[in-house]
């Protein structure tokens, strides 16, 4: 294993940051004046497009996609380090096309949609002139078991229609979100894991109904987080990616590099937090001392810096695994980054917050943003729990085999 960035990451990875610096991040302020002037939460700021044409001019547009056709076709292992640095700015990721869910919808597509499909959903996509939204999760069920899922989709002659409800579907609340890829039940009858199929419906399409928008501790994410009711929803069967009953499998194809993109924007929020933990540090006199000489904020900063570093090796590993032998082998590991990265970058942005004091839980700083933002990813695409649970059953599995060989070996 070689953690050795190859010759085109490193040199994307000096365009990115000098992009960041130069462009991304003074106008950060000006993308939070525009879309509070409007009146509109889900307002898309005119800023956003500049930055998205420099992004496309610098060439440093469509990074996580591994398909040469669509992108640079890096490998995973090549891009974590650069989802790492959009990491820093919650606005970077949609400047250079590499948005959830934009960027696994994308995939899904290249990966299974037909040619009509990618003609009309993914080529506008990739080239930033739509949005898109994943509706997987439901209200009504624990969607921390997928098998859970009620939403039915059902064939009637050369249509499928849909009926039920999601929520948290996120990118739903913007009209630029032109289609969302839904996950439902086409097969109640068929084993466990062959039940679910995932289906392209255009946003318009009579009876989607947007409910509501789902605030994050109160703050409003501009692309949205969607409550939607799909009411006899009548979409042609050729919407239909893949086929009946490869729903489940093509979510954990999915989810595979997401988790690792995910986790590397995780670790980048982390080192925005230290670094923002250190300023202050050095910048603040409590009873006659810099905050920075204090026994247990020097503890804090030398743990973060320790963490962030295990997170990033972890995930790297990770990426380097689902490069050479594939999501599937990678399982355990990726499992494990999805634990690992949002639970250490949430304990270094509550150790700034801590250390910003009350200015840290105000609007005043990202600080408070970040921590609401991260907290979610201990949720999405499946708690911790769910995913700890996979790991201690992969890590049992051998020792149950030897113990049942060994008692069948025992003599009577």
């Amino acid at each position: 294993m070689d953690f050795e960035p190859t010759a085109r990451s490193r040199e994307l990875q000096e365009r990115l940051t000098a992009f960041m610096e130069e462009r991304v991040l003074p106008a950060e302020a000006v993308y939070e004046r525009q879309l509070r002037e409007s009146g509109d939460p889900h307002f898309h700021p005119p800023v956003m497009e500049e930055l998205k044409a420099e992004a496309r001019r610098r060439g440093l547009w469509n990074l996580f996609h591994p398909d040469p056709a669509y992108g640079p076709g890096l490998t995973c292992a090549e891009y974590a380090p650069l989802a790492e640095i959009s990491g820093r700015s919650h606005i970077a990721p949609e400047a250079i096309n590499c948005a959830a869910p934009d960027t696994g919808n994308m995939e899904v597509l290249t990966r299974f949609g037909t040619e009509e499909q990618k003609a009309r959903w993914l080529r506008p996509l990739l080239d930033g002139e739509i949005r898109s939204a994943f509706a997987m999760t439901e209200p009504d069920v624990a969607s921390s078991d997928a098998t859970n899922i009620r939403l039915r989709i059902e064939r009637d002659r050369d249509e499928y229609v849909l009926n039920g409800r999601k929520w948290w579907t996120s990118g739903a609340m913007r009209e630029r979100c032109a289609v969302f890829i839904v996950m439902g039940r086409t097969d109640p009858d068929a084993p466990p894991y062959r039940q679910q199929s995932m289906i392209l419906v255009p946003r318009d399409t009579p009876g989607v109904r947007i409910v509501r928008n789902l605030p994050v501790f109160g703050y409003t994410d501009p692309e949205g987080h969607a409550e939607v009711v799909f009411e006899d929803v009548r979409v042609p069967a050729s919407n239909l990616i893949g086929g009946e009953g490869d729903g489940f499998m093509i979510a954990q194809a999915r989810l595979g590099p997401g988790r690792v993109h995910h986790c590397m924007r995780a670790i980048g929020a982390a080192e925005l937090a230290l670094e923002a933990l250190c300023r202050r540090a050095v910048s603040r006199t409590t009873f006659g001392a810099p905050v920075a000489t204090r026994g247990n904020v020097l503890d804090w900063i030398a743990e973060a810096r320790i963490e962030i570093e295990m997170a990033r090796l972890l995930t790297l590993k990770t990426a380097w695994l689902i490069d050479t032998v594939g999501n599937r082998r990678a399982r355990t590991e990726i499992a494990a980054i999805k634990v690992a990265a949002p639970n250490i970058a949430l304990k270094v942005i509550d150790r700034a917050i801590q250390v910003h004091g009350g200015g840290g839980v105000s609007d005043d700083f990202p600080l408070a943003r970040l921590y609401a933002g991260m907290r979610t990813l201990r949720l999405a695409d499946g708690p911790d729990e769910v995913h700890k649970l996979s790991i201690a059953r992969r890590e049992l599995r051998r020792h149950v085999a030897e113990a049942e060989a060994a008692s069948a070996a025992a003599p009577p």
